[in-house]
C-alpha cells in the first residue's frame, strides 16, 4: 500500500515538471529576428567624361531672307505675265507687261517738244551772237542786247524741262516691263492679265493710264506740265497694294527667334559681340528631324521690355527648300562645347534642401551624396564637383531610396519608371 502511494506521488510530481517544462518552453521561446529589408529596384549610369556643347533653345519662325511685293509703277493694261505660278525665277525675268502705247506716245511728245525748244534756243543764241557785235558798235540800245542774253537763258531754261520729261517718259516707258527684282520663287498670281493695274497697286480706274499719257501730251511749248504730269506717275510708285505677284528667296532663308537677356549677356560674351560666327540647327516641331545647319548673323538693337528678350536672326543655306517662310520651328543656337568634363544623366540629379544630390551605388547600397551642377543640357548633366569619373550614380527608383538603402540594378528595359518628385534627403 505504501509503496502504491509512493508511485502516485511519484508520477504525479513527474506531470508537474512536464508541464511546468512546456510552459517554461512556450513563455520563454527567442524571438527570430527580422527580415533584412527588401532590395530596391533601380537603374543606373557611370559618370563619364565628354564634350557637352552648351546651347540655348527656343521656338523660331523662318521668313524669307528677301521678299519683294511685285508692283506696277505705272497706271495701264496688262497685256501678259509671263511666269508660272510656284516657278523658280531669276533677277530681271519679266512677271508682266503692262501696255507701253500711251507711254510711248508720250515719250514721242517729249522728244518733239525738247527738239523744238532746242532750236528755239539755236535761234535765241545766233541772235544773241549778231547782238553782241551791235552793241559793240553802239549800233543797238544795251538794253536789247540784255534782253537777248534773257531769253538764251530763258530757253536754256525750257530745254532742260524738256530734258527732264523725256527723261521721265523713258522711265514710265521702261518700267511697262515689270520684272523681278531679286531671284527667287514666285508665289501665286494676284493680277490676270486683261486687268487694268494702277501705280502702285493693282486695280485702277479704268481711264489711269490714258490721263497720265493725256497729261504729257498737254504740255507747253516749254514743258513745265509735261515735267509735272511725268513725275507725278513716278512718285505715284511709292504708295502700297497688294500687288502682282510675291517673290520670296528662300535660298538662303531666314529664322527669327527670341532669347533672354540673360542669355543674350553669354552670347555677346561667348561671340565677342557678335564677331564670332554661332552654329544654330533648325528642327521639325512634330518629329523633332533635323532641317538643316545655319549661322547667327543678326541680333536685334534693343531688348524688348515687355518680354525681356532680345530677338536674333540666323541665315540658313536652305540648299533643298525644307524650310518655308512662315514655317515654325525648333531653333539650337550653339554657344560653346565644353571640353572633357564629367557629366551624368540629367534624371541622376535631385534636388534637397541643401541643393543638387546623387544617390552613389557603392557596395550594393545607394549612398547620398551633395554635388554642384555647372550646367544641364537637355538630358545631360555637368558636374562641377561631387563625383569622379566611373562611379555608379542612380538614375530612376529614387523615390523610395533612403541613404544606405540597399538596391537592386535593373537592365534598363526593366527599370522603374522616373521619380516625378524625389524625397528629401535624410541623414
Amino acid at each position: 500500500m505504501a509503496a502504491r502511494r509512493r508511485f502516485r506521488w511519484t508520477f504525479l510530481v513527474l506531470g508537474v515538471l512536464a508541464i511546468a517544462l512546456a510552459l517554461f518552453a512556450i513563455f520563454h521561446k527567442k524571438k527570430a529576428p527580422p527580415p533584412p529589408p527588401p532590395r530596391v529596384p533601380v537603374n543606373v549610369a557611370q559618370v563619364i567624361v565628354q564634350d557637352v556643347p552648351v546651347s540655348i533653345n527656343a521656338l523660331g519662325a523662318a521668313q524669307a531672307w528677301y521678299s519683294d511685293t511685285i508692283v506696277a509703277q505705272v497706271s495701264g493694261l496688262i497685256l501678259r505675265t509671263p511666269f508660272k505660278e510656284g516657278d523658280h525665277v531669276r533677277a530681271g525675268q519679266l512677271l508682266a507687261q503692262v501696255d507701253p502705247a500711251p507711254y510711248q506716245a508720250a515719250l514721242t511728245q517729249t522728244q518733239g517738244s525738247l527738239r523744238r525748244d532746242e532750236a528755239l534756243l539755236a535761234e535765241a543764241k545766233m541772235d544773241l551772237a549778231r547782238y553782241q557785235v551791235l552793241a559793240a558798235q553802239n549800233s543797238i540800245a544795251r538794253q536789247t542786247y540784255e534782253d537777248q542774253q534773257a531769253v538764251v537763258k530763258q530757253d536754256e531754261g525750257i530745254v532742260q524741262l524738256d530734258q527732264g520729261a523725256v527723261a521721265a517718259a523713258q522711265v514710265n516707258l521702261t518700267r511697262c516691263r515689270i520684272t523681278s527684282p531679286i531671284s527667287g520663287r514666285v508665289g501665286v498670281r494676284l493680277v490676270d492679265p486683261g486687268n487694268l493695274v494702277g501705280s502702285g497697286t493693282s486695280t485702277s480706274s479704268t481711264n489711269g493710264a490714258a490721263s497720265s499719257a493725256s497729261t504729257t501730251a498737254g504740255s507747253t511749248a516749254g514743258g513745265t506740265s509735261s515735267a509735272a504730269g511725268t513725275t507725278g506717275s513716278i512718285t505715284g510708285g511709292t504708295t502700297g497694294g497688294s500687288g502682282i505677284a510675291v517673290v520670296n528667296q528662300l535660298q538662303p532663308i531666314a529664322i527669327t527667334f527670341t532669347v533672354p537677356q540673360q542669355d543674350f549677356a553669354n552670347l555677346m560674351q561667348v561671340t565677342n559681340g557678335l564677331r564670332k560666327a554661332l552654329s544654330t540647327q533648325a528642327f521639325t516641331q512634330e518629329t523633332n528631324q533635323p532641317l538643316g545647319s545655319g549661322e547667327l548673323q543678326i541680333a536685334d538693337n534693343k531688348v524688348d521690355p515687355s518680354t525681356g528678350t532680345v530677338q536674333l536672326k540666323a541665315k540658313f543655306p536652305n540648299a533643298d527648300e525644307r524650310i518655308w517662310p512662315g514655317q515654325y520651328v525648333d531653333v539650337k543656337l550653339t554657344l560653346q562645347t565644353l571640353p572633357h568634363v564629367p557629366s551624368v544623366p540629367a534624371s541622376a540629379i535631385n534636388q534637397g534642401p541643401q541643393g543638387p544630390y546623387v544617390y552613389v551605388v557603392q557596395n550594393g547600397k545607394a549612398v547620398l551624396r551633395p554635388v554642384k551642377i555647372l550646367t544641364t543640357q537637355g538630358a545631360v548633366a555637368v558636374v562641377q564637383s561631387g563625383l569622379q569619373p566611373g562611379e555608379t550614380v542612380v538614375t530612376d527608383g529614387q523615390m523610395t531610396l533612403r541613404n544606405g538603402s540597399q538596391v537592386h540594378i535593373l537592365p534598363a528595359s526593366k527599370a522603374p519608371p522616373a521619380s516625378a518628385a524625389p524625397t528629401n534627403p535624410t541623414s
